[in-house]
């Protein structure tokens, strides 16, 4: 039995922004582990949360994503010594301009998150699921073409 286009459940993009140093490898810790995970998010792995550049995140959301996640290292621990710090002040900048053009804050999210919490990854990735169902999906189809 075909499932109707209108009987499936939306099912949430999440782009992740994930530290070298930290995220990127607490995600592959969850693989190892066999701790399993929606498959809606797609890993980005940077050098450091703070080369996340503010445009990354708009296209994202211009190009598809529901949501998006900037996962950097614990404070006071990044390699680079400030990154993730530059992270925090610019995810700031960007869920009030996300305000400002009418997009829910919600969409993006940043987590500290150490290379040995695959678990708190995964319970991270879980939790934006939930929420961004709740929310809905971010781009809606008018007229054949895709709007903000």
């Amino acid at each position: 039995m075909n499932e109707s286009e209108g009987d499936k459940e939306f099912e949430p993009k999440i782009l992740a922004f994930t530290c070298n140093w930290s995220s990127y490898s607490s995600a592959d810790q969850a693989g190892v582990s066999r701790i399993g995970y929606p498959p809606n998010v797609q890993i980005i792995r940077v050098m450091c949360s703070g080369r996340v550049d503010p445009l990354f995140v708009v296209d994202a959301f211009l190009n598809g994503a529901d949501g998006v996640l900037i996962a950097a290292c614990h404070p006071n621990y990044c390699r680079y010594d400030s990154g993730n710090r530059y992270a925090k002040t610019r995810t700031k900048f960007l869920k009030m301009l996300m305000e400002e053009v009418g997009i829910e804050p919600a969409r993006l999210r940043i987590e500290w998150i150490s290379a040995l919490e695959g678990r708190k990854f995964v319970e991270v990735i879980q939790e934006m699921v939930k929420e961004l169902k709740e929310l809905g999906p971010l781009l809606a189809e008018n007229d054949g073409r895709k709007s903000v």
